[in-house]
């Protein structure tokens, strides 16, 4: 078969790109003198060539007497990829190939951890724990997950010679068009941290996580499309992964849930304010129209809501009370989107029964039970007086009882209340205790209560430590089967951009914008934002009398209103 009749079949094109990286450290090793032994494990760390020769001087050597002789390296940071294993020569097997385990880890505990039992290690979704065959002078690359730690053990008796072992770094090529600087280094390394967890889900399709979940879950993805306007501006991962989920999801069928169909309709309305491409926008005409017909026989009469599954997020779902609060709010917001989107495809019936719903549903609005999730979903609908409900329900205590996933709706509750600096004290405490424990990028879920005498997740747990990956989460997560990336996390980035450099469309594709200084205890802060005209770059810095200096530069097209 020749090359241009190859070229005649259908093929895809992976739109990511690969690199290799070693190791930074090694975290660990085992083997005794008499049954085995591992020698110049430190030559892993040197940047030795991928191409296999006989001549390699540097090569760690395992060897194998009885017992399996292991590794852990640590590659310095969370990464979606795999594993190239360079092999140059082994002694006294009894085939040209050598039977290895590997084993990834997000943690390093994960990495050490056997399949099952109480720390819940899994091969869900994609295999972290393999027997793998690697042929002598060559190479083999091996798995696609999420990791930072990856242990080595030869399995079969002999000597086995290590060139390389690197790190297969699978990822989208793209430019950090937006930025964010303030007075608080800990606050532009969460930034940093939720732009970069975005980033490595950003595969072929927008996912969840990259160790598990690695799916497009529309319930999930609204925190992840507004980091990806902050940080990347427009890109077609968006709309590519908005399309997959609908054309799977063929009406009356919701997408897995109603909730996760309304977070569908939010992301469109969304990135037609962030982006302004009315033409993608209407190609979601029948669908939205549809979807929002649907949607509107779930309601009674009495405005309340039977739908089969109510959920917002796994730890808002003990309080019943608050869930049904926050689908309420739900729907309140849908049919406010809803009824623009339909004015705006001059689908005036539908408008109108959208906003005739939302009359009646603020006519019978649930109580919140003093859940953070629901309470947050209220104000942001305009269903409850925002300072009222920062003061008696989300303020208090926080961030306990925060969540990763709904966190970043009651930081923006929080903000429609002026509680800027609330908000600031609760991202350092929350998202800056992930990075406490050594995160690299932000979690399916945290609970402050983890970090009271909870072990570093880059280091192998003392004695007198709680090993947290392993111990806690609940749910579909417990234990190493939590994801310690997953993008629903990155909530403080967006935020961050949204309302402390306060940088807003005023007009769908930001033709007019609204720039709000909301400093809090920062004494400044500057930053870039991306628009379809260019990059929008301000400025904010307090003077001595305690106002604020604001100083911005806008692209040409776009207009600056109050």
């Amino acid at each position: 078969m020749s090359m241009k009749s190859l070229k005649q079949r259908k093929m895809s094109v992976d739109p990511r790109s690969r690199v290799y990286l070693e190791p930074i450290r090694i975290v660990w090793t085992t083997g005794t003198l008499e049954r085995s032994e591992v020698n110049n494990v430190e030559g892993l760390l040197s940047a030795n060539e991928n191409q296999v020769t006989k001549e390699a001087p540097n090569a760690c050597i395992l060897t194998n007497k009885g017992q399996s002789p292991a590794i852990l390296l640590d590659f310095g940071m969370e990464l979606h990829g795999g594993i190239r294993l360079s092999v140059v020569e082994g002694n006294h097997f009894s085939s040209r190939s050598i039977r290895i385990r590997i084993r990834f880890g997000e943690s390093a505990m994960e990495a050490m951890s056997e399949i099952g039992g109480t720390a819940n290690a899994t091969n869900d979704h994609t295999a972290r724990d393999s027997i793998v065959d690697v042929g002598l002078l060559g190479s083999t690359e091996f798995g696609t997950t999420g990791f930072r730690f990856v242990r080595i053990d030869l399995l079969d008796e002999g000597s086995l010679e290590l060139q390389s072992v690197q790190a297969i770094f699978v990822y989208r090529d793209i430019a950090y068009k937006g930025s964010f600087q303030c007075s608080d280094p800990l606050l532009n390394q969460i930034w940093e941290t939720g732009a970069y967890t975005v980033h490595l889900n950003m595969q072929e399709y927008l996912w969840d996580g990259i160790k598990r979940d690695r799916m497009v879950w529309t319930g999930d993805m609204h925190p992840e499309v507004a980091t990806i306007s902050a940080v990347f501006g427009e890109h077609e991962i968006v709309p590519s992964s908005l399309d997959f989920k609908r054309d799977r999801s063929p009406l009356p069928m919701f997408m897995d849930m109603p909730t996760y169909s309304i977070w569908w309709l939010l992301v469109q309305y969304d990135w037609y304010m962030q982006h302004g491409n009315k033409a993608y926008l209407c190609e979601q005409q029948q669908y939205v129209t549809s979807l929002l017909r649907e949607l509107i026989t779930k309601v009674a009469d009495d405005g309340t809501i039977d739908v089969y599954r109510p959920f917002l997020d796994w730890p808002a779902s003990s309080n019943t009370e608050g869930v049904t609060a926050g689908v309420h709010a739900l729907f309140v917001i849908a049919m406010q989107v809803g009824a623009s989107l339909c004015r705006l495809f001059h689908e005036d019936e539908t408008a109108a029964l959208c906003e005739s719903l939302e009359t009646r549903l603020r006519e019978h609005i649930p109580h919140h039970a003093y859940s953070k999730q629901g309470a947050a979903l209220q104000v942001i609908a305009g269903l409850i007086n925002p300072l009222v409900a920062n003061e008696d329900v989300i303020a208090p205590d926080a961030p306990k009882g925060y969540s990763t996933f709904y966190g970043y709706y009651m930081l923006r509750a929080r903000a429609l209340a002026g509680d800027i600096e609330g908000s600031l004290h609760s991202i350092r405490a929350y998202w800056g205790g992930m990075l406490s424990l050594g995160a690299t990028t932000f979690w399916e879920d945290f609970d402050l209560s983890w970090l009271e005498n909870g072990a570093r997740i880059d280091e192998l747990t003392p004695p007198n430590k709680i090993d947290v990956h392993g111990s806690y989460g609940g749910y579909c997560y417990k234990g190493y089967r939590h994801s310690l990336c997953h993008g629903w996390a990155s909530g403080p980035t967006a935020w961050l951009s949204e309302f402390v450099l306060g940088i807003t469309p005023a007009e769908p594709g930001f033709r007019k914008v609204k720039i709000v200084a909301n400093l809090g205890d920062l004494e400044w802060v500057e930053g870039i934002y991306p628009t379809p005209y260019g990059n929008i770059h301000v400025r904010h810095e307090k003077e001595e009398d305690g106002t604020i200096r604001t100083e911005y530069e806008l692209p040409s097209g776009v207009e600056l209103i109050d």
